[in-house]
């Protein structure tokens, strides 16, 4: 290999390592739903990851909404100024969180708290050897380990969003009515009467899948990590990493199925 070809060599070399890692990741989530429906079931880990996916992330996610839909408010009058539209800012707000910013930002929010954290907690378990000990017992590590978060994570993120979805239309709410001086009555009419079924389903449902994607990258990651407190925090990134460009990779795949039209 001279210097002529080993940039390519090297090209080629990232190129591969990219495929094999994207294959490695999808063999190990067909494996998950695989085992889903499957006994032996954990109820007692699935409503603890329950509480620790679900309730603890409703304050991130909360605040979150809040402020975005304040901000979303502000810009879109702006906007709308220069056209002598600012009547859509209701409607549009409520589209834009319900549709996109919500389920987005509330997956970014969860991958950011829940991905880390639960490849920091499995990749001590392997680093400590724990996961062996649990299959010396006969305890598969996906059921035990695996199984409970990505559910918990599917059930939980959509009531997170619904929630989140809320709190953002409120937040556009706020400042439509406080600084920008709209009817209270004539917003809350604008949307309720431009926001559709479809609309929130949508997003629920990307929210579904965004959930998966978040528990998925932390047990895969957590699942890989190498030896020792380096190992452990390489994981831990490359799960908020990988769950993060997969949910704005998937985010655009259901836009287009839900809204090509």
């Amino acid at each position: 290999m001279n210097a002529l070809t080993a940039p390519f060599a090297a090209i080629g070399r990232g190129t591969m390592d990219t495929l094999a890692l994207i294959g490695r990741i999808a063999i190990y989530a067909i494996d998950a739903i695989s085992h889903m429906l499957r006994p032996p079931f954990y109820p007692r880990e699935f409503l603890h990851q329950l509480g620790l996916i679900g309730w603890l992330s409703l304050p991130v996610v909360g605040l979150t909404a809040l402020f975005t839909g304040g901000a979303l408010a502000l810009q879109i009058y702006a906007g709308g100024a220069r056209f002598n539209a600012e009547t859509v800012v209701p409607s549009i707000v409520a589209i834009g969180i319900v549709r996109e910013l919500g389920p987005v930002l509330g997956g970014l929010m969860v991958a950011g708290r829940v991905a880390a954290s639960i490849a920091a907690e499995i990749g001590t378990m392997k680093v400590t050897e724990q996961i062996d000990a649990l299959t010396t017992l006969s305890t598969h590590p996906m059921k035990y380990l695996t199984v409970p978060r990505v559910l918990a994570a599917v059930v939980t993120l959509p009531i997170l969003v619904a929630i989140g979805d809320a709190i953002g239309i409120m937040g556009g709410y706020l400042v439509g009515t406080l600084r920008l001086d709209f009817n209270s009555a004539a917003y809350m009419t604008n949307t309720i009467n431009f926001l559709e079924a479809g609309d929130v389903i949508s997003g629920l449902v990307k929210a579904s899948v965004f959930g998966f994607i978040v528990a998925t990258m932390g047990c895969y990651h957590g699942m890989n990590a190498g030896k020792g407190a380096q190992g452990v925090g390489r994981a831990t990134t490359s799960a908020v990493v990988s769950a993060s460009i997969l949910i704005l990779a998937s985010n655009y795949i259901l836009t287009e199925v839900f809204f090509s039209a």
